[in-house]
């Protein structure tokens, strides 16, 4: 369920420089003769504090009724993160790139499923169920190995395996932050990229919930209801750049001030498709910036309960300049959000 990345990898991804050193030519890789408990812990002995992990899929997306693409978020991030200069701005010793999980099989089942088949579309929901399964499993062993698990790639479906990994390992239930103009708190439908918090709340892996950036009219009054109930929190993007009732940076305290009550674990949750003309799978030019978006996750990552960063959705593919232009942009925006999240870590170890 698990594809190692190898170094014999690293010529797809990384263009070597006379006198540089690029973060992918410096961080570690896995063991291939080490199960993943070995080779968590030899990377964690060796110093790493970070593990990449991959999720290729667009099952998620397409089991609610979305666009497909979010499965070519994974090789873009790669495509510019291991080109950065490895200096003193990046422990990029401290990071291990894993891998990416095993979706190849289910994404081949996928595509022989139509959605407008209401059959077909349970299928394809058993699908990301399946992938749920696969999920939780290898983040958990990395939430064991006492390490932070970067995930990308894929739909926000895979934030209930992360939940439940992160609830099943700490024994207590987590809390999450979410910048997202979809709340993806729809009903119990069947697992898909519009229901993985409703469903963690649900089975008792979420407590403390917060939106941040939530569109009213991209929700729907159920949603909001099942959102009100559950004693989630959200600030709209009208009332903070709209209305201009808060300032960001007020609306950001707020967040912060809800999923650090009691004392869950925190996961950091951000939908891409927050981000305004980022190529994603519902795509949007009435976002936040790349700028606001990298601030969550720093502000966020330097909370000591934050245990993990998921950026979801990037969908290379959806760029209307095609998908060269995708993958450039996707890539630098989910590579800057990554080098956010292991800075706010950095700095808190100082």
């Amino acid at each position: 369920m698990l594809n190692l990345f190898t170094p014999s990898q690293l010529s797809q991804y990384v263009t070597p420089r006379v006198g540089e050193t690029r973060v992918g030519q410096s961080i570690q890789y896995a063991d291939l003769k080490q199960d993943l408990t070995q080779q968590l812990a030899q990377a964690k002995s060796a110093g790493c504090r970070f593990v990449l992990l991959g999720v290729p899929e667009d099952i998620g997306p397409r089991a609610n009724l979305g666009f497909a693409g979010a499965d070519k978020g994974w090789p873009a991030f790669l495509a510019k993160f291991l080109n950065f200069q490895a200096n003193a701005f990046i422990p990029s010793k401290h990071i291990l790139l894993l891998g990416h999980i095993q979706c190849d099989d289910l994404q081949q089942k996928a595509l022989t499923l139509d959605v407008t088949q209401a059959d077909q579309l349970q299928q394809l929901r058993q699908l990301v169920s399946v992938l749920d399964n696969r999920v939780q499993h290898v983040s958990q062993q990395i939430f064991a190995a006492g390490l932070y698990p970067i995930v990308i790639g894929g739909g926000h479906n895979n934030s209930y395996p992360l939940l439940k990994a992160l609830t099943s390992q700490s024994g207590q239930k987590a809390n999450s932050a979410n910048l997202d103009p979809h709340s993806d708190f729809r009903p119990l439908e069947g697992r898909h990229s519009g229901n993985g918090f409703s469903y963690a709340f649900n089975d008792g892996y979420l407590q403390h919930y917060f939106v941040l950036g939530l569109h009213e009219l991209k929700n729907s009054a159920a949603t909001l209801a099942q959102l009100q109930q559950a004693e989630a929190e959200h600030c709209s993007y009208q009332r903070i750049f709209v209305r201009q009732e808060l300032s960001y940076q007020q609306a950001l305290a707020q967040c912060i001030a809800k999923v650090t009550q009691g004392t869950g674990d925190i996961g950091i949750e951000l939908d891409t498709d927050s981000i305004s003309l980022m190529p994603v799978s519902a795509f949007t030019n009435c976002g936040i910036s790349v700028q606001a978006a990298e601030q969550f996750v720093y502000q966020l990552g330097k909370l000591s309960r934050s245990r993990y960063l998921h950026l979801a959705e990037a969908a290379p593919s959806q760029h209307p300049a095609g998908l060269a232009a995708g993958n450039n942009e996707a890539g630098q925006v989910l590579a800057a959000l990554v080098v956010a999240f292991i800075q706010a870590k950095q700095a808190i170890a100082l």
